[in-house]
């Protein structure tokens, strides 16, 4: 008898849940903000071949240290200074007669440090001075950010969500529907920072030995946002 009217309440119930789902509207927005870039990440080292491991890791050793020193008087922090690479290999010769193997005829050692340059205005200038005068003679490459890039990713955040209100208002208004509340939102997985090609003169003095120019970062947002109609 109890199970009974367990199912006829449980019937009497379904219509009721059924009329209590709402018709909904799901879009996608996105959104972008630039910045002016004010911070750089550079990869520089030493790379040196001599007829023994010993040799070779001591003159690249020695042309790091310079430059370490270099970037320390240079107003760079220690934190922003990190050895990113290490290596001793082996050089082969490439004779191949009478059948005998290459043999070893040196070694190659090679140290690289990553370092964030925080001045911007210095960073073409520190480059010189590190490769001319302090022994740097390999550059691995330079990128650049954002010291605290939340201001422009919450500006980009806004222009997501912005964008997404706008979409569900014109595939409602196409519907012949009205938007509601928000029922839901939540934020994807948002890319990187990617440079424009936008270049800022300014950052392209005259006075640098080796001119950098910053260009504009863009960042972007992407949110997905449940409207009731």
């Amino acid at each position: 008898m109890r199970l009974f009217l367990i199912a006829v309440l449980a019937a009497f119930a379904l219509p009721a849940l059924a009329d209590e789902v709402r018709p909904t509207i799901s879009v996608t927005g996105e959104g972008r903000a630039e910045a002016v870039p004010d911070m750089a990440t550079i990869s520089l080292g030493a790379r040196h071949e001599a007829e023994t491991a010993g040799e070779a890791l001591r003159a690249s050793s020695e042309a790091v240290t310079a430059v370490l020193a270099r970037l320390s008087e240079a107003g760079v922090e220690a934190r922003d200074v990190q050895t990113s690479g290490l290596s001793i290999s082996p050089r082969w010769s490439q004779r191949y007669s009478d059948n005998r193997p290459p043999e070893i005829i040196g070694f190659v050692a090679s140290n690289t440090v990553t370092v964030r340059v925080r001045d911007l205005d210095s960073l073409g200038a520190l480059i010189d001075v590190l490769v001319v005068e302090d022994g740097a003679n390999s550059l691995g490459g330079i990128s650049f950010g954002l010291q605290d890039p939340r201001a422009a990713q919450d500006a980009a955040r806004r222009a997501a969500v912005a964008d997404a209100r706008a979409r569900a208002d014109l595939y409602a208004e196409e519907a012949g529907v009205s938007v509601g509340q928000v029922l839901a939102i939540s934020e994807t997985a948002r890319a990187a920072p990617v440079m424009r090609g936008v270049m800022m003169e300014a950052a392209m003095a005259s006075d640098m030995p080796v001119p950098v120019a910053r260009g504009e970062l863009e960042l972007t947002a992407q949110v997905q946002m449940v409207f009731a109609i």
